[in-house]
Parts: C-alpha cells; structure tokens; sequence
C-alpha cells in the first residue's frame, strides 16, 4: 500500500506537515507501507489531503484532513483492506468535477509522484527525450514538434514558442542560452510555483528540449526568492540528474552537454518582462531594454538567449513524446492546447485547473471552480493579473482562448483568475490593481512613471468621495497615453484594469462621482453604517466589540451608532447576531 501526502506549499500551509509527523514514525514499523510526499494535484480548497493507493492501483483520496484524522483512515485502509467511504473526497474511476473538466498535460504529473524523485519521473516517461537524441532526432526536428503543436508561449503574450527557438537556432555563435522565467509575480497566480513543487523535472527536460534545439548549452532558472519550497525542490532535481548522467556533458552518451543552474530574483514584478529579466541576472537593475535586439539576438550576456516560462516548458516533454499534432489536436483552432489557471477570489473551489483552450469561463467558473462563495452573485473576473483586465457576467460565455479574450480587453496572461462577487467596488479594484502596477514600474518611462501615478490619484479621488465631473474624460485619456507611450508591457497593460471596468462598470465610476454612493458599500467615505431600530434588540454586542466606541444604548432597547465617530470598519456588522441582522449599511 501506498501513502501519498500532499505536501506543497498550500498543504504545508493547511497542516501538511502535521499529517506527515503523525504518518512518518508509523509507517515506519509497517513493512508493507510506503509514505512518499507529493505535489498539489489543484484541489488546494480541500488541502491538507492524502491518497492511499491500493495494491491493486486504486486510488483513495481524502480532503481536510488533521494528523489525527489522517492517521485513523490510513489505520482503517491497512487494518480493513477497505476505504472510509464517508470521508472520501473522490475516487480514481469516479472523479470529482473540479478534476473530471480538466485535461492535464503541464499538470499531468503533480500530485501523481513523488516530486524529489527522479526515478518516479522516468518511471512516468520522463527524460525520455535523451532516447530520441540518441536515436537521431536532430534540433530541426524538435522545432517541426512544436511548431506543428501550436504551442504559444503561456507566460501571457501568447508569442508562437518555435518561432523564437527558430530566431535563436539561426543566430551565429558558440554560446546560447536557454532561461526559464519562474518570476511569477501577479496577485493571486501560483501556477508556476505549483509545477516547479509538484514536477521539477519536467521544466528541466523542456529546458534540455528548448536547448538542444536552439543549440544551447547552459540553462538558468530565474526563481524569485520567495518560493523556497519551488528552489529547494529545483535544485534536488539538478543534482539527482547529475548524478545520474542526465544533465551535463555527453548526457547519456548523445553527445549533447547541457547543465543548469538557479538564480533568485528580489521579487520585482517588472522582472516577469524578459530584458528586465536578463538585467537582474547580469547584476543590474531590472529595467526592461529597447527592442530590437531581442534577446533572441542578443540576450544575457550580449549571447542569443530563449526565454520561456515554467508552464510553456513543462508541456515540451509531452510533446516531443507525444508529437505536436497530439497537443495541436486539444484546444481551440487558433489556440492550442490547454492552459493553467489560478482560481482565486470569491470563489467555492480554489485551486488549479487546467482546461483545454476554447472552454467558456462559465464552465471555469461554475462547473470546475463551483461557483460563488455563498451563493451570491458573480460580478466579474480578473483575468491577466494585474496587467489584465476585468470580464463581467454578460461575457461569461466567450471561449477561452487569445483572440476571444484579448477582444474583451483582457489578456490570457499567465493565467491568474480572480473571480469577484457582488460585493466587489470595481472602482476600488481597478484602484488597488493600479497602486500595484504603478509601485511596480520600475520607472524608466515618463509615461508609465507618471502617467500611473496621475490615475492612481485619480482613482484616489473617486474613492474618497472628492471625485470630479471631467475625471472620468482624463482618466481615459491618460490610460490610453500610457498604453501607448510606454517601453514594455508592464507599462501598456498597466491601464487595462482601468479601461475595462470603465467600459463594463461606468455606472459605478458615475455613482461614486455624480451621487457621491459606492454600489457595492466597500468605498468607506462612501458609505454610513447604521442600525434598524426595528431589528435591533439591544443586545448590545456591537458597542461592545466596536473599536472607537461609537455605538450606544441601553439593554433591551435600539442602539444607535454616531456617525461622525463611525470609523465603518464593519466590525458591527460582523458581530450582530444573523437572526436579526440590524445594522444596516448604505
């Protein structure tokens, strides 16, 4: 029997390590057990979790579990030779539906191995690619692969991966370099961390792919700092396939050299854009170059460099094993493939999914991500990250791919998704998004260094109640200049939070300006909280928990909160009773 604990970051998080304490020393006295650690397999809304894998290759998994409840299952599995039915989250041949939509080929191995063994990723056929170049397979051949397979690149421009291979295969010079961005910096995205923890060795396999075809023998890993599970992971994996002959010189006798090492980023956001990338790993400051050159000419260290993202290299396994028309064959006809998504926000299932290209959000979000928390209502999703844009309800049903959601606005980015209810001020979040960004710019360009700051305090102004009747005519035309103006694309997608909840929630920018009112009761200079004297039963639970002490009354009787003390930090709200539900807020 075996015993597999997911032991990511979001299962540490949730109590992973616990379960494995309590798991570890019993295990050790059970000869016919075996307790490995694994990835995350997505389903982070149930974490910590664990799956018994039978003898006869069933597997059980369980969701939410404690050490002790951990330990009682596994106990009932080796003592009964049965599952606890009732405790089940899903079973192999009956899926839940958060995995059953999915269709998993850069996910295909988190959550399914051991991630710190190399020996369970070539039992699952990895580094089989080592066999092909022995067998002839030449770089021309790999570049046809992924050309045929459509494969774009998934860290957020959708650029096709083999015409960048193509531009760097061709330029002169001995020493080229193959790098994998892993600076995964948008709010709410951690598709990147989760492969780098759950299967390390395939974003080195597509790194050697990557390399092999563009004539590269050097691979960097730019990880930021603050994913130490990710390194530490990444760098087992290098030396385990040192060691065993599969990276570095004449691997496995083909003939081919190629090692890799890893360098850690400060966690700049401007550091996700690739000549801001290569700045900070020769030592300087991030700050993105003019193009051309590309990097695909001249990149770190004035060589010909490729750059791609953890995602677009963990599929380049799959599809030279698989062949490119097999990746062509999922997906929509101008997208291909699948894509990872982070499903964050108000949303019942959070987690990772990965989907073909072409589905709808709504199936994203209803029948994968299970809807809204609590039942209430969708508003929209932030899609891109904090460069991207925001999709309201009327747009659910367009297909996820990059034409359909660039027309929205949005962009596909690396695959962040923040789903927001009805509660969501969209002024407030297009503000926050903005305030991101604009710490964020490394401040290179006057448009972007200044032109986000000059709506930043725009959108300030709306907020706090001071908005003005021509601030809506100079918060577009600055948007649009800095879209423009701006060197790279953190600066002209900075607007884009701004400009699609202009298009899609203009009524609520009108309504923080004209009626000086937030919608969505979240603006505080906005809002005024106060009791229904009708509801009220003079409990007075809320003047006992309020903070600055500005609700009074006496025992039995309506209380009554003082406005101009009211800091509406909604604590009152929070603490009244549901059954009556008294304070109000408008």
């Amino acid at each position: 029997m075996l015993i597999r604990v997911g032991m990511s970051s979001c299962g540490i998080a949730a109590g992973a390590n616990d379960i494995w304490s309590q798991l570890e020393p019993w295990a050790a006295g059970v000869p016919q057990l075996t307790l490995e650690k694994t990835g995350c397999i997505g389903l982070c809304f149930a974490e910590p979790l664990m799956d018994i894998i039978a003898d006869d290759g069933h597997v059980y998994s369980y969701g939410n579990l404690n050490a002790e409840r951990a330990l009682a299952i596994a106990q009932h599995h080796l003592d009964c030779g049965q599952p606890l039915a009732d405790a089940l989250l899903h079973r192999e041949d009956a899926l839940i539906p958060f995995l059953k939509g999915q269709r998993r080929i850069a996910l295909r191995n988190c959550g399914n191995m051991n991630p710190e063994s190399l020996t369970a990723y070539m039992e699952r056929g990895g580094y089989g690619f080592i066999g092909k170049v022995k067998d002839g397979f030449s770089p021309t051949d790999v570049i046809a692969a992924v050309k045929s397979s459509g494969l774009r690149g998934r860290g957020g421009a959708g650029f096709p991966t083999w015409m960048k291979w193509d531009a760097a295969r061709t330029q002169a010079g001995e020493q080229k370099y193959i790098i994998c961005n892993a600076d995964e910096g948008d709010p709410g995205a951690f598709m990147d961390r989760s492969i780098l923890e759950g299967d390390p060795h395939s974003v080195l396999e597509g790194m050697m792919i990557a390399g092999f075809a563009i004539g590269a023998s050097q691979g960097l890993i730019y990880c930021r700092a603050e994913y130490p599970l990710a390194i530490k992971r990444l760098q087992i994996a290098i030396e385990a396939a040192e060691a065993a002959g599969v990276l570095g010189k004449d691997i496995a006798g083909s003939g081919f050299d190629f090692t890799i090492s890893i360098r850690q980023g400060a966690g700049a956001f401007v550091c996700g854009e690739e000549t801001a990338l290569i700045a900070s790993l020769e030592g300087e400051r991030g700050m993105p170059r003019l193009k051309p050159p590309f990097p695909s000419e001249k990149g770190y260290r004035r060589h010909p460099s490729v750059i791609n993202n953890v995602e677009t290299l963990a599929n380049l396994p799959w599809i030279i094993s698989n062949g490119g028309e097999a990746f062509a064959a999922v997906g929509s006809p101008d997208s291909k493939g699948t894509k990872v998504f982070a499903l964050a926000g108000k949303i019942k299932q959070g987690g990772l999914v990965e989907v073909p290209m072409g589905i709808s959000l709504r199936e994203i979000i209803y029948d994968l991500g299970g809807g809204i928390k609590n039942d209430k209502r969708f508003k929209a999703v932030q899609l891109g990250g904090p460069s991207g844009g925001c999709i309201p309800e009327s747009l659910l049903d367009i297909p996820v791919d990059y034409q359909s959601i660039n027309a929205t606005g949005a962009i596909m980015g690396s695959g962040g998704m923040i789903v927001m209810d009805e509660d969501t001020c969209m002024v407030d979040l297009a503000r926050y998004f903005l305030n991101f960004t604009q710490e964020e710019s490394c401040g290179k360009c006057v448009q972007c260094r200044l032109g986000t700051r000059r709506m930043l305090e725009i959108l300030e102004r709306i907020c706090a109640g001071d908005g003005q009747e021509d601030d809506l005519v100079l918060l577009e035309e600055i948007a649009l200049q800095v879209k423009a103006g701006s060197l790279c694309g953190l600066g002209q997608s900075a607007p884009n939070p701004v400009l699609t909840t202009l298009n899609y929630f203009r009524s609520e920018y009108e309504a923080h300006i004209h009626e000086r009112r937030c919608p969505a009761h979240q603006c505080k200079a906005l809002i005024r909280y106060y009791i229904d004297p009708e509801k009220c039963k003079g409990c007075g639970l809320c003047g006992k928990q309020c903070p600055v002490h500005c609700i009074s009354g006496e025992r039995k009787q309506p209380w009554v909160i003082d406005e101009d003390k009211c800091s509406r930090c909604g604590t009152c709200m929070a603490v009244c009773p549901s059954k009556w539900a008294a304070i109000m807020v408008e």
